[in-house]
């Protein structure tokens, strides 16, 4: 037992107090403090041991030193585990896939501007809940609220966390323990399992069901209206079509019945749509002004879908009803915070300034024309090229997504990328220091620049130059 090479292998591990005095340590000692540190040693020699015992690490007797990890090697293994616990899991992506508004890559990504005023806001202290007028507490809903009266005509407004919590305040505020009245048509789930009846039952309402799935009449509404009716609810089909012999009633319809009963209509419109979607070559998406316009008492819609800005569920419409939901214990559960309300401020001022095209990436991706997106894939190509790498150019579509305008796509020029295995491309490529997202398409692996934003290109192309370069090497061994 004396020569056992395993024994002599595991005498050989060096400490971990030896490991901690070393020269080299003495970098990941100020990075990391003596606690991880010493945890990282300790785990890397613990792996180390197992497998020698395992027997995955081997040697001859006349070579066992040369088997056995150096302490420097002990030291840069401590170093690579310490970076990649504490790398951060939420990571900045280049989203090649031509959908728009990308819920699992971040919806909305934000304007320059509202990037600043979020750094700013959680850079300092702020007058978040304090009015600097007066001297003493204030409201922290009046700093993003004062422009939406303006964009929407509202007379008041509220911002909370998501429009998933816009919903559940609204009804839970206004309708709790009474009936809600809603199409069946309009009974939708969305993404992560958001369902209105789910939502409606959460907020203590009770809900009423009328018409079909594909017709729903004004008398429909009109006769399930009743003393414990408290609203009508519309909900908005931003995900899904439903096509062929249907009707419903319009929202002017629909609050002119309300109204007629003192009942309010509420509008969960979701996207947050303050533009016209159908000059780009969209469907009409309903608008948010359009929806108060229409005669709507509050409507609920998304900061971070069509609108752009920063997640966050946004209340708009009468002012004594806006007060009752602020009013609500619920507010402050799902209130949203400074970072929040800076972000969305600062994307509003957008559209008061008229910029939002410009200035919004999301609406600047749907104004792209063919021919500007069809100019970006020729630049890319040839900047390919010059790399060895030859892409084609291929006619394409890219969606809006974001659960919003299903059906619809805009006409783009897609980049093809010259490989065999589609599949193993695209996990190369997503393990680049800024993964790359693309689409994989009749077995082909595509990138989009309609949603590739301008300062992510440089990065982009020398992830395929390093992808290029990966392959060369490979294919020579």
């Amino acid at each position: 037992m004396a020569n056992d090479p395993q024994q002599i292998k595991l005498r050989e591990l060096p400490g971990v107090d030896r490991l901690l005095q070393m020269p080299e340590t003495a970098v990941l000692l100020s990075t990391y403090g003596r606690a991880l540190t010493t945890e990282a040693l300790r785990h890397i020699l613990d792996e180390t041991r197992t497998g020698i015992l395992q027997g995955t690490v081997t040697a001859t007797s006349a070579a066992l030193s040369a088997s056995v990890p150096t302490p420097a090697h002990f030291v840069q293994t401590a170093a690579d585990w310490l970076a990649d616990q504490l790398a951060p899991s939420l990571r900045p992506v280049i989203n090649a896939t031509g959908v728009i508004v990308h819920t699992n890559l971040g919806r909305a990504p934000l304007s320059q501007a509202a990037r600043q005023a979020i750094a700013a806001a959680a850079h300092s202290y702020s007058n978040l809940e304090y009015d600097l007028a007066a001297g003493e507490r204030g409201s922290r809903s009046v700093h993003a609220t004062q422009l939406l009266p303006r964009l929407t005509g509202a007379e008041s407004s509220l911002v909370v966390n998501n429009n998933a919590a816009a919903v559940l305040l609204m009804l839970t505020a206004l309708c709790h323990g009474r009936e809600v009245i809603i199409s069946r048509g309009q009974l939708v789930e969305i993404g992560g399992g958001f369902r209105i009846p789910d939502v409606m039952a959460q907020s203590g309402a009770t809900l009423v069901e009328v018409g079909t799935t594909n017709r729903t009449h004004l008398r429909d509404y009109a006769r399930a209206i009743n003393d414990q009716t408290a609203a009508i609810l519309v909900t908005h089909r931003s995900n899904y079509k439903i096509v062929g012999f249907t009707s419903e009633p319009s929202l002017a319809e629909l609050a002119e019945l309300g109204h007629s009963h003192n009942l309010p209509l509420l509008f969960d419109q979701g996207s947050g749509a303050l533009l016209d979607t159908a000059p780009f070559g969209l469907d009409p998406e309903p608008t948010v002004p359009a929806g108060i316009e229409a005669g709507c008492d509050l409507v609920a819609f998304s900061g971070d879908k069509l609108l752009g800005g920063p997640q966050a569920g946004i209340l708009a419409g009468r002012a004594d009803l806006i007060a009752c939901c602020q009013q609500h214990p619920l507010a402050r559960a799902v209130r949203a915070d400074k970072l929040c309300l800076a972000g969305l401020a600062a994307t509003l001022t957008h559209y008061v300034k008229e910029e939002a095209l410009t200035a919004v990436p999301i609406w600047r991706m749907m104004a792209m024309s063919l021919m500007e997106v069809t100019a970006v894939a020729q630049d890319w190509r040839a900047r390919l090229q010059t790399h060895g790498i030859m892409a084609e150019l291929v006619a394409g579509g890219s969606t809006v997504g974001g659960g919003s305008l299903p059906g619809t796509s805009l006409p783009t020029c897609l980049l093809a990328l010259p490989t065999a295995n589609p599949d193993s491309l695209a996990a190369r490529l997503r393990a680049q220091e800024i993964p790359v997202i693309g689409r994989i398409q009749d077995g082909r692996y595509l990138l989009d620049p309609r949603t590739v934003l301008p300062e992510q290109v440089d990065n982009l192309i020398q992830s395929l130059v390093n992808w290029a370069k990966e392959e060369i090497r490979r294919l020579g061994d």
